[in-house]
């Protein structure tokens, strides 16, 4: 339930990023033919690299927003966690907060860092704890 949650929250954070990488995409083109044309200048590549650096740090805090305020709202998921009847907890079975989820959602990428073997640990632990939920002190339980 877990992983489909994430392929819905994936689908929804794919499709904002790519409205966040539309005007980056538009302007590789128009780099391309005027290269293609000589006429690339240094301008042309510093303003090419500010929207580049400006397009990955927008999509780094618009999914770190989207994981962190979902999961401390009262809602206490993401949609995708929502539509599957999942939720976030504290260890006490209440809301967690900003901090906790920020914690949670960076924890996600040590977790992924190790071949994927954080996520794979809730198959294995008795509170189906994912590594990043063990060093937020969450829990993902039915609703």
């Amino acid at each position: 339930m877990r992983f489909a949650a994430l392929l819905v929250d994936g689908i929804l954070i794919g499709l904002v990023n790519l409205l966040v990488m539309t005007p980056l995409l538009g302007q590789t083109f128009r780099m391309a033919v005027d290269a293609e044309a000589g006429g690339l200048s240094e301008n042309d590549v510093l303003a090419w690299l500010t929207t580049f650096v400006l397009s990955n740090l927008a999509i780094m805090v618009i999914g770190w927003l989207y994981f962190a305020l979902m999961e401390s709202s009262g809602r206490q998921g993401t949609l995708g966690k929502h539509l599957l009847g999942i939720r976030v907890t504290g260890l006490d079975g209440g809301r967690i907060s900003f901090g906790r989820a920020t914690g949670r959602y960076f924890g996600k990428i040590l977790s992924g860092m190790i071949l994927m073997v954080g996520y794979l640990m809730a198959g294995f632990t008795d509170r189906k704890q994912a590594l990043h939920d063990m060093l937020a002190g969450t829990l993902v339980v039915r609703r």
